[in-house]
């Protein structure tokens, strides 16, 4: 077989000292205008394979946890390899330069006991090879190396430049990677800095959280996060924020926290990782992890004042190695979402006990009210009607607190309230023997906590007037109450088939009407009529309330 001649025209070139001094200002000017890790990675393997006219320079640096030197930048390895490639330290030609901290050049690199071809590289193609360690403060790094595709035939000259690049290189990345760290570092401390901004600012619970998981997914560089709260009384995890993640992991919660890898991180109050989700037989959900594209797993738990409310969760689109630093840095991520809760919660409670002491301070001020037109009426009349009318006044504001102790702030159904203020009405002012109903029909109108007091005061009065005027000298009669709405009213229509108005009417007449109209008119906006029924007897009281007043 017919050796290929060495290239002397490489060697003549590099050994002639003024090229050499060229090629290490090449070098030296390519480091310096590189500052981030990337950058000076392929700045180096590019100026190399230049200045030193080789077909391929590859850089690989030593991945401590993995013990193992993985390939990061190079100009003629398949871009394929880039990151995925790797050596054990003292494996191949490369990785045995690592290991002795020295040069090793070979004419026939495949022959070579030391070779190793490098799955995905697609290197069979070169021929010779070089490879010097990138040390640095005394510790390997990582190894450079450099190949031609056809033999060549390697001179003292050529080893101690590429020896000589090798140092300046280590010296560069050593650089770079402080730099890429303190940047990391800012980046993280900025952003921690927004998740505080964040966690005090005047936004809904689960907006913020929702800001958190998007936050920490940026942080972590990852495909998606989420947030799940332990129930205790269900002794189970129930999703409450999610980032990145489709609409299908909703549908999974609630979890189980004994068999689930999220109650594992609860139980052992640790953080628990998982290399490939696709591939790790305790997670139940491994086809959603690869329609997802989901690989790597971190779960930390979430604690307030030592006790475990839940857990935060990072999903990685790649297999992932994560660093102690990582974990570290996503622990506090998590911490910081503890506090979060833990305010929002204790800004919740000062949030009822305000609310709370406007409502009974309002609702005190309308009893206020009521009695002070009470007592500016002429004649009262009997003290006994007079107390049991008042009476059911205020049992009409109770009874829009005992519906606030059930549905909590969200709004409240008139109907039930009306349904309360008609049977008290009808119990105090109508004779046993007597045979009136109160029929309610209609929708059920929901309107926050004060208009909703002021219609159950109204409608109260309305009822009683019908009783009280309307059908009095009854023994049987109806009071209807019908509930509508519309795009821009709700109406109440208070009917009976008493005796109808008297002549000369005025609302001015009577104490309750007066109530009626103030509190309709005046405080909701809104509209009041009464008259005698169309061709029927009795009376008809009609309110309509703008919904843009009370929404």
């Amino acid at each position: 077989m017919k050796r290929a001649r060495p290239s002397t025209k490489r060697a003549t070139r590099i050994a002639d000292p003024r090229a050499e001094l060229a090629a290490l200002h090449n070098i030296g000017a390519a480091l310096s205008a590189a500052w981030d890790l990337d950058t000076t990675l392929h700045k180096i393997t590019e100026t190399t394979a230049d200045v030193m006219q080789m077909d391929s320079c590859s850089l690989y640096l030593l991945d401590k946890k993995q013990n193992a030197l993985v390939l990061k930048a190079s100009t003629g390895l398949s871009p394929a390899a880039l990151n995925v490639g790797k050596l054990q330290v003292g494996e191949g030609i490369t990785g045995y330069a690592a290991e002795t901290g020295k040069p090793v050049a070979v004419r026939d690199a495949a022959n070579d006991p030391h070779f190793k071809y490098v799955p995905g590289t697609e290197e069979q193609k070169f021929k010779s090879l070089a490879a010097v360690p990138l040390i640095s403060q005394g510790k390997i790094i990582g190894a450079m190396n450099v190949q031609t595709t056809s033999f060549h035939h390697w001179v003292k000259p050529e080893i101690d430049l590429l020896a000589l690049i090798g140092e300046l290189a280590a010296g560069a990345l050593e650089r770079a990677e402080l730099l890429d760290g303190l940047q990391r570092q800012v980046n993280e401390l900025s952003m921690l800095a927004q998740v505080s901004k964040t966690i005090t600012a005047p936004i809904y619970l689960d907006e913020m959280l929702a800001v958190i998981c998007e936050m920490a997914a940026q942080i972590m560089g990852a495909k998606g996060a989420s947030l799940l709260l332990f129930d205790e009384e269900q002794d189970q995890l129930a999703l409450r924020a999610t980032y990145g993640l489709k609409r299908e992991h909703a549908e999974i919660s609630p979890i189980d926290v004994e068999t689930s890898l999220t109650g594992r991180a609860i139980m052992q109050a640790q953080p628990v990782v998982v290399s490939d989700l696709q591939q790790e037989p305790l997670y139940k959900n491994q086809a959603l992890a690869k329609r997802e594209g989901l690989r790597s797993f971190l779960s930390v738990p979430v604690s307030v004042r030592g006790k475990t409310i839940g857990a935060f969760n990072c999903y990685m689109g790649d297999v992932h190695t994560f660093t102690a630093q990582e974990i570290e840095l996503f622990s506090t991520l998590a911490n910081q979402t503890a506090l979060a809760l833990e305010n929002a919660n204790l800004a919740m409670s000062s949030m009822v006990v305000r609310e709370m002491h406007h409502r009974i301070k309002n609702n005190l001020q309308t009893v206020a009210m009521l009695l002070r037109l009470q007592m500016r009426e002429p004649e009262s009349g009997n003290a006994r009607v007079v107390l049991q009318q008042t009476y059911n006044r205020i049992m009409s504001i109770a009874a829009v607190h005992e519906q606030l102790s059930q549905e909590g702030f969200r709004l409240i159904g008139v109907r039930g309230l009306i349904q309360q203020a008609a049977y008290i009405a009808k119990q105090n002012m109508v004779h046993p023997d007597k045979e009136i109903q109160v029929n309610i029909e209609g929708v059920d109108l929901r309107l926050p906590s004060q208009p909703a007091t002021t219609v159950a005061i109204a409608v109260n009065e309305l009822v009683q007037n019908a009783l009280e005027h309307g059908l009095d000298k009854k023994e049987r009669g109806v009071v209807n109450i019908i509930l509508n709405q519309d795009d821009a009213f709700y109406e109440i229509r208070v009917e009976d088939d008493g005796a109808g108005l008297p002549k000369n009417f005025s609302k001015n007449d009577s104490l309750g009407l007066q109530i009626v109209e103030n509190m309709i008119v005046q405080d909701l906006r809104g509209e009041f009529h009464i008259a005698n029924r169309r061709g029927k007897r009795g009376t008809v009281a009609t309110l309509k309330i703008p919904k843009m007043k009370v929404g």
